[in-house]
């Protein structure tokens, strides 16, 4: 059974609580769409089971059937990950319900939330990465503005580590040419200036110059990158120009998002600092850059073993 068809045969009081939820998810905490929709998802879910389980109104929730919906998604063969995703969404559902006063208590509080395996990320090497963004176009000449775009397009993904949402939301007013700096929106609509290289510059500059005037079709358009019919370049189209431009390096299949953590494996390699590079990459916790040590320690080991006599 879908997500809808379990919404619409919630009890009429649940039903409600789970509409306002996801309003207030999108209007308040600002959280993307992809968020408000796995997050409405799990809710109902979990609502779903509760009220197979005879909760008529979210104040029959209680902890023992948030961890019974748990239990019961663990015997389906749930991943950790998922798993822990769920605990979440619950926690901030009953969180929010207890807030607004739709429950006495906030059972959530109380719900431990399993431990993900956080496997380490895929990380080009330097390198790697240089040839990646520097890839050829294939038959293209340099000139082509679609070859300009591109190129644009991964120097500024790697020279910045921004997620491909927020590369695609970029407007042409975002880009502080004198300072090198892009204004990004990230998650929850947090903003942050994000500094780029030399290199992205050039880029940039063929792009906007020579490129981006025979591709937009609306002289007043606003997005800084477009795609070939004139709107705004889309996430697919980013994915497919990381892709292509690995397979032209002769490199493995490579992500955006393999690019934003090169990105960060390589400024701490440089020296950066943890907290500077976490405010590059609009991280809301320190937990989540920290993934890039271990990815710079493994390195350090992997190479200490090849290298060393006595590894």
């Amino acid at each position: 059974m879908d997500t809808r068809e379990m919404h619409e045969r919630l009890p009429l009081a649940i039903r409600q609580a789970v509409d306002d939820f996801g309003d207030h998810l999108a209007r308040v905490d600002n959280r993307s769409a992809h968020t408000v929709r796995a997050y409405v998802g799990d809710v109902v879910s979990l609502l779903d089971h509760a009220a197979r389980a005879g909760c008529a109104t979210p104040e029959d929730l209680d902890l023992g059937v948030l961890r019974s919906w748990l239990a019961a998604k663990q015997r389906e063969g749930a991943a950790r990950t998922s798993q822990a995703r769920r605990a979440a969404a619950a926690r901030t559902f009953t969180g929010w319900a207890h807030r607004t006063g739709r429950v006495a208590a906030d059972p959530g509080a109380h719900l431990a939330s399993p431990r993900a395996h956080r496997e380490l990320p895929t990380v080009l090497r330097a390198d790697q990465a240089a040839d990646l963004v520097t890839s050829p176009a294939g038959d293209r000449p340099g000139h082509d503005p679609e070859a300009l775009r591109d190129r644009a397009v991964l120097e500024l993904l790697y020279a910045t580590g921004v997620r491909v949402s927020e590369l695609c939301g970029l407007d042409r007013a975002d880009v502080d040419e004198a300072r090198r700096l892009v204004r990004v929106f990230g998650k929850g609509a947090k903003e942050r200036a994000v500094p780029y290289g030399v290199p992205a510059q050039r880029a940039l500059d063929d792009w906007v110059r020579h490129g981006r005037p025979a591709m937009i079709k609306d002289g007043r358009a606003d997005a800084l990158f477009v795609g070939v019919k004139g709107g705004r370049l889309q996430p697919t189209v980013v994915r497919r120009i990381v892709r292509n431009a690995a397979l032209a390096a002769g490199l493995p299949h490579t992500s955006p998002h393999d690019l934003r953590h090169s990105a960060a494996t390589h400024l701490l390699d440089g020296g950066a600092d943890l907290r500077a590079v976490q405010d590059l990459l609009g991280h809301a916790a320190l937990s989540s850059t920290q993934i890039y040590t271990h990815v710079s320690t493994e390195r350090l080991r992997a190479a200490f073993k090849q290298a060393h006599p006595r590894a």
